[in-house]
C-alpha cells in the first residue's frame, strides 16, 4: 500500500490508523493553528487576570484588618484622653505632685471695662 501526500485542499481520508497514527490530529492542528494560540493566549491573559484580582482582594481585605484596628486604637486613645481630662482625674493630678492648686469655691465673675 502506497502512502500519498496529502495537499491542504484535499479532504483526509479517515481510517483507524490514521487516527491512531495522529495523523488526523496533525491535520487538524495544522488547519487550525491559529485558532489554538489565539485561544492559548485568551486563556493565558485569563488566568493572569484572575491571579491579579485574587491578589487585589487578598490586599484590600487586609487594609480593611488594618484600618479596623486603626479605628479601635483611635477610639482607645480618644476615651483614655478623656479619662484624663475631666476635671476629678486633674484635682488627682495635681495633689499627688504636691502643688497648692485648689478649686475654686466661687465662680467666676466677668469684669466689664468702661470704655
Amino acid at each position: 500500500m502506497e502512502h500519498q501526500e496529502m495537499t491542504p485542499q484535499e479532504s483526509p481520508h479517515i481510517t483507524w490508523r490514521s487516527i491512531l497514527g495522529g495523523e488526523v490530529l496533525v491535520h487538524l492542528m495544522r488547519k487550525q493553528a491559529n485558532l489554538i494560540i489565539l485561544i492559548m493566549i485568551l486563556v493565558i491573559l485569563y488566568i493572569d487576570n484572575r491571579y491579579s484580582s485574587q491578589q487585589e482582594m487578598i490586599e484590600i481585605d487586609r487594609l480593611k484588618k488594618e484600618l479596623i484596628d486603626t479605628k479601635y486604637d483611635a477610639l482607645t486613645i480618644s476615651s483614655e484622653l478623656t479619662e484624663k481630662s475631666r476635671q476629678s482625674r486633674i484635682e488627682e493630678y495635681i495633689s499627688a505632685e504636691g502643688t497648692p492648686l485648689e478649686t475654686a469655691s466661687t465662680p467666676p465673675y466677668l469684669i466689664k471695662n468702661k470704655d
